[in-house]
C-alpha cells in the first residue's frame, strides 16, 4: 500500500478528480453564476440558514473569512442552541439568521476554522463521526482512507483533546453518528446504538451534554428515513436532527428536519448570494 501524506490543500483534495466530477462542477458553477444574475425577490423574514462546510483546508481560509464577512453583512450569526430554541418557539422569526455548521471531524477545523471564528466572534457547531477522532495519521492510516469511496484521500481527522479545545473555545460539539454510516443501511437498533454510542462518548471527553446531531450525507429517503430517524434522535436525547437538503427554515420547520446548504469555502459572492437570496 503507498504511503500518503495527509492533505493540507484542497488543490490536493480535488487534484485526482475525474474529469466527469471537474465537468460537473463547472457547468454547476457555471449556471450558478447566470442565476445568480437574474432579478430574485428577497425575503429577509421568517429564515434561519444553515451554511455547512466539511474542510477550511490552508488554501480555503482567505475565502473562509470572506463568507464570514458575508454572513455578518447579511443577517445575525447565532449558535445552534439559539438558532433550535427560535425553531422550537411558538414566536414569529423575524430577520435573517446564519448558523454555521461542519461535518465530520477534521484536524484543519482547529488548524483553520475555529482561530477564524474566533477573530469574527462567530460559533459554529461542528459534528464529529466519532470512531474516528484520535487515530493516529500513520497507524490508522488504512482506516481513515476509507473514509473516502476511492480511497486515495487521506486527511487528518481531531483528537478528542482538539474537541476539548473546540469547546472551550465557545462552540458546539455535536454527534455525526459513530462510523460515519448511512442510516438506510443499518437496522433500527444499529441506528440506535450509533446515535446512543456517538452520544455518550461527546459526553465522556467534552464533558457536556451532546444534543445535537447530524446525519450523514442527510438526503430523505435516501440516507435517512424522515419518519423513523428523527424519532430515535429524539427518544435519545437529541434536539435536533440535521439533514443535507437545501432551503431556509422558516417559522413552520422543524428542529428534527433542519436543511442545510453545503458550501465550499472558496465558493465566490454570487454562489452564496443565489443560495442565500
Amino acid at each position: 500500500m503507498p504511503n500518503y501524506n495527509p492533505i493540507k490543500t484542497f488543490d490536493d483534495f480535488s487534484k485526482n478528480d475525474s474529469l466527469l466530477i471537474k465537468l460537473r462542477h463547472y457547468v454547476r458553477n457555471v449556471t450558478i453564476r447566470i442565476l445568480s444574475l437574474q432579478p430574485k425577490k428577497i425575503s429577509f423574514s421568517s429564515s434561519i440558514y444553515f451554511p455547512y462546510y466539511h474542510h477550511i483546508f490552508d488554501d480555503e481560509r482567505s475565502g473562509f473569512e470572506r463568507h464570514l464577512k458575508f454572513f455578518a453583512n447579511s443577517g445575525d450569526v447565532i449558535c445552534i442552541d439559539d438558532a433550535v430554541a427560535l425553531m422550537e418557539s411558538s414566536q414569529k422569526i423575524k430577520g435573517k439568521y446564519f448558523c454555521i455548521t461542519f461535518d465530520d471531524g477534521f484536524k484543519n477545523w482547529i488548524q483553520n476554522a475555529v482561530p477564524i471564528l474566533n477573530t469574527f466572534g462567530m460559533n459554529a457547531a461542528f459534528f464529529i463521526a466519532t470512531n474516528y477522532i484520535g487515530l493516529d495519521i500513520e497507524k490508522d492510516q488504512k482506516f481513515l482512507l476509507n473514509f473516502y469511496e476511492k480511497g486515495d484521500k487521506l486527511v487528518e481527522f481531531l483528537s478528542w483533546d482538539d474537541c476539548v479545545e473546540i469547546d472551550k473555545a465557545g462552540m458546539t460539539i455535536g454527534s455525526h453518528t459513530a462510523s460515519h454510516a448511512n442510516l438506510m443501511l443499518l437496522s433500527d437498533q444499529d441506528v440506535t446504538t450509533e446515535l446512543a454510542e456517538s452520544k455518550k462518548i461527546i459526553e465522556k471527553f467534552v464533558k457536556k451534554p451532546c444534543i445535537h446531531f447530524c446525519c450523514p450525507f442527510g438526503r430523505a429517503n435516501i440516507d435517512y428515513e424522515p419518519n423513523l430517524h428523527p424519532e430515535i434522535a429524539k427518544k435519545l436525547g437529541y434536539r435536533s436532527f440535521l439533514t443535507g437538503h437545501r432551503g431556509a427554515n422558516s417559522d413552520a420547520a422543524s428542529p428534527f428536519h433542519i436543511s442545510r446548504d453545503h458550501l465550499l469555502a472558496n465558493w465566490n459572492d454570487y454562489q452564496l448570494r443565489y443560495f442565500f437570496s
